[in-house]
């Protein structure tokens, strides 16, 4: 049985960023001011009302990217997750800030789209920034 291929966060994060400029016309820049637009986008999808599973793709490059600008704005960096990690987080990876704290940026995206504005992307940024800065 083959294995599956990794698929990495900048790699999910570039897709989206060409997926919403090519069907919105959406720039995204990878700046944490940015994050507002993916709040934006996913508030409108959830508009539309799809089971969280018809769009999980497209909400897990919207973590991915939110990963992506923690990586370039903050000094994270992309982590495997261990078998642990694995178990609480439900993705196979995330980032580790430098103090050295796991996110789980992918799950967020997840919840920003269950739960509303309640799990802001925006606002995950700056709480996982201020963390690692304290």
């Amino acid at each position: 049985m083959r294995k599956p291929p990794v698929i990495s966060g900048p790699r999910l994060a570039a897709d989206i960023v060409a997926m919403v400029r090519e069907g919105a016309g959406i720039r995204l820049d990878y700046s944490p001011a940015s994050l507002t637009l993916v709040d934006r986008v996913i508030d409108g999808i959830r508009h539309e009302g799809p089971p969280a599973e018809a769009v999980s793709r497209t909400l897990l490059g919207f973590g991915a990217y939110t990963g992506e600008v923690l990586v370039r704005g903050s000094g994270a960096a992309w982590v495997d997750f261990d078998a642990e990690q694995r178990g609480t987080f439900g993705q196979s990876f995330g980032i580790r800030t430098p103090d050295g704290r796991v996110w789980n940026p992918l799950g967020k995206a997840l919840k920003r789209y269950e739960n509303g504005a309640a799990d802001s992307l925006r606002l995950f940024y700056f709480s996982v920034v201020g963390q690692a800065r304290t």
